[in-house]
């Protein structure tokens, strides 16, 4: 039987509970010339509900999304016909030192403990990382591809 597509409409607990474990997106931020720019990044959900990404601030993300904080976010499953969500907020982009922490929290946030803390700190500085955080604003329903209603029978 062909796969029916499905919109389901949450509220934002349910909604971080689906991004957390989701760690693929793809950031969409704008340029100065109003034309959108697309980077595939690792995410993840921080404690306060905010979705984080690890950047340079050289990259153009960081660039853009400094100058132009409105950003979308595309949550994709591990799986290519898992469900997804799009996501709408406000970026601030944070660099180190004042990263340094916050970056931690993101390392958490997608790959668990790190064997040591010490060091990782001292990437990030030696590195010069910065980090996106988005406050979630607005998102449409938690979505799967499919044939419309109706014309998969």
């Amino acid at each position: 039987m062909p796969r029916t597509a499905t919109t389901d409409h949450v509220d934002r607990d349910a909604l971080l509970a689906f991004v957390r474990p989701r760690h693929r997106h793809v950031l969409v931020t704008t340029r100065a010339d109003g034309r959108r720019q697309m980077s595939p990044v690792t995410a993840g959900v921080d404690a306060e509900g905010r979705v984080v990404v690890a950047t340079y601030p050289q990259r153009a993300k960081t660039r853009n999304a400094r100058a132009r904080p409105q950003v979308s976010l595309l949550v994709l499953s591990d799986d290519w016909d898992g469900p997804w969500v799009q996501l709408e907020g406000t970026a601030e982009v944070l660099d180190v030192p004042e990263a340094v922490e916050p970056l931690v929290d993101y390392f958490r946030a997608v790959a668990g403990e790190h064997g040591d803390w010490d060091d990782y700190r001292a990437a990030m500085v030696r590195q010069g990382k910065s980090l996106l955080r988005v406050t979630v604003e607005a998102w449409g329903p938690v979505a799967t591809g499919g044939f419309p209603p109706g014309l998969a029978g």
